[in-house]
C-alpha cells in the first residue's frame, strides 16, 4: 500500500511540473519545497550573483533563478519562462553541482553573444538527452571564479535546490521564492504578472 502511495505522490509531482536537481548524488526530490528568504536575502543575490539577463531587460523587478547547466528541472524552467519574456526580465544565475561540465558550460552561457539561443540550444541538447552543449574545458579564470561564488551565495542561502526562483510578485511587491520547476501559468502567478 505504501508503494501505492509513493508512486502517486511521485506521479502527482511530475503532472505538477515541479521537481528539483539537488547536490550530490541523491536523485532530485519527487517535490519540491519552498525556501522563504528574506528582502535581504533578495537584495545579497541581486548585489552578488552573476548571471546573464533575458526578457524584459527595462523591468525594475528582475526574477533571478539559480540553475546547474545540467539540470533537465531547470531545462524545464527555462521552457517554461520563455512566453513570459515580454513581461519579465530574468536573470539566470549558474551553479555549479557538476564543477567539470557546469562550471564550463555556465561560462559559455554567461559569455554567450546570444544567451537566449545559446541558452534555448543548450536546453534542447540536455532535455533530448545528449548532455547540452559542447563547452571548452578551458573556462577564463574570472567565469569560474563567479560560478563557484553563484554556488557558494546559493549554500549561504541554505539552498541545496536548483532551479531556485527569487523574485518580488509583481502586484504585492512581496519577496518570493520556488525551488523547483513550474509550468508557465505557475510561473507567471508566483510571479504576479498572470
Amino acid at each position: 500500500m505504501k508503494s501505492i502511495a509513493l508512486k502517486l505522490l511521485l506521479i502527482a509531482g511530475m503532472a505538477l511540473g515541479v521537481g528539483a536537481c539537488s547536490k550530490g548524488d541523491a536523485p532530485p526530490p519527487a517535490t519540491a519545497s519552498v525556501a522563504p528568504i528574506s528582502a535581504k536575502g533578495y537584495d545579497t543575490v541581486a548585489t552578488t550573483a552573476k548571471g546573464f539577463t533575458v526578457g524584459a531587460l527595462m523591468s525594475a523587478q528582475p526574477v533571478f533563478v539559480l540553475f546547474d547547466s545540467q539540470c533537465p528541472h531547470c531545462g524545464e524552467l527555462w521552457n517554461a519562462s520563455l512566453p513570459l519574456h515580454a513581461k519579465v526580465k530574468f536573470v539566470w544565475v549558474p551553479i555549479a553541482f557538476n564543477s567539470g561540465k557546469s562550471i564550463a558550460q555556465g561560462a559559455a552561457l554567461l559569455s554567450a553573444v546570444d544567451p537566449v539561443a545559446t541558452m534555448t540550444e543548450h536546453e534542447k541538447s540536455l532535455l533530448g538527452g545528449s548532455g547540452g552543449m559542447s563547452a571548452s574545458a578551458s573556462v577564463p579564470d574570472d567565469l569560474a571564479q563567479a560560478i563557484k561564488t553563484n554556488t557558494s551565495l546559493m549554500t549561504t542561502l541554505g539552498l541545496d535546490a536548483v532551479p531556485y526562483i527569487l523574485a518580488k510578485n509583481r502586484r504585492t511587491g512581496e519577496v518570493v521564492s520556488n525551488s523547483g520547476a513550474l509550468k508557465t501559468n505557475a510561473l507567471a502567478q508566483l510571479l504576479g504578472v498572470d
